[in-house]
């Protein structure tokens, strides 16, 4: 499991994550984000590239040693500089009110205590900051969401952590944001797996 863990999955996450159907919903994130931009779980950095002209610089939050190093390495693609954090959402290293925007892929599913992670991130946004998502989480239709509670605890086991289950917009709200704006809907593949939700979040 050991091996599993810190060699194999963060090079299968990292080739589920290139999947052309996700390059859409990473694009219209990220273009959104503006000033000093703080990654939430930066993974492999598939994002990293995708940053444009709004954007002063990043910093890229990310726990795991593995994926933070093959993220280092597509820094370089980066248009902004890029300062990497090794640590957990839950408690950012980051000054109050110091961020202009936060931005989350496919991340809010596996982090632990991702209550207090919401509240982090708050913290440290500027109170005119953004919260940028996408996530995948809760299906509306009760027998899809049946198969997700069955089915997360081996999920979290073989997948990093990561939720099936978790109401991503009920999450967020109860994080101290308000909803500014949200799309959901299904990619194609297993529905228990690929009810997305994207949007933007204000701090409150």
């Amino acid at each position: 499991m050991a091996f599993y863990r810190d060699v194999i999955f963060p090079h299968l996450c990292d080739r589920v994550m290139r999947n052309k159907l996700f390059r859409p919903y990473r694009e219209r994130v990220i273009n959104r984000a503006e000033g000093r931009v703080l990654e939430i779980g930066v993974g492999s950095g598939l994002n990293l590239p995708l940053y444009g002209g709004g954007v002063t610089d990043i910093v890229a939050l990310e726990p795991d040693g593995r994926l933070s190093a093959m993220a280092k390495r597509k820094a370089a693609a980066a248009r902004r500089p890029v300062a990497f954090l090794r640590a957990s959402a839950e408690t950012i290293p980051l000054d109050d009110n110091s961020v202009d925007t936060v931005v989350t892929t496919w991340t809010l599913c596996s982090i632990p205590d991702a209550r207090r992670a919401l509240d982090e991130m708050r913290r440290v946004l500027k109170p005119n900051g953004r919260l940028h998502f996408v996530e995948h989480g809760l299906a509306p239709e009760a027998g899809v969401r049946r198969w997700q509670n069955r089915l997360t605890p081996m999920w979290k086991k073989i997948g990093g952590g990561c939720h099936l289950n978790r109401s991503i917009t009920a999450m967020i709200e109860s994080g101290g944001f308000k909803l500014d704006h949200i799309d959901t809907g299904y990619v194609p593949g297993p529905r228990f797996a690929g009810f997305l939700y994207e949007g933007i979040a204000l701090p409150r």
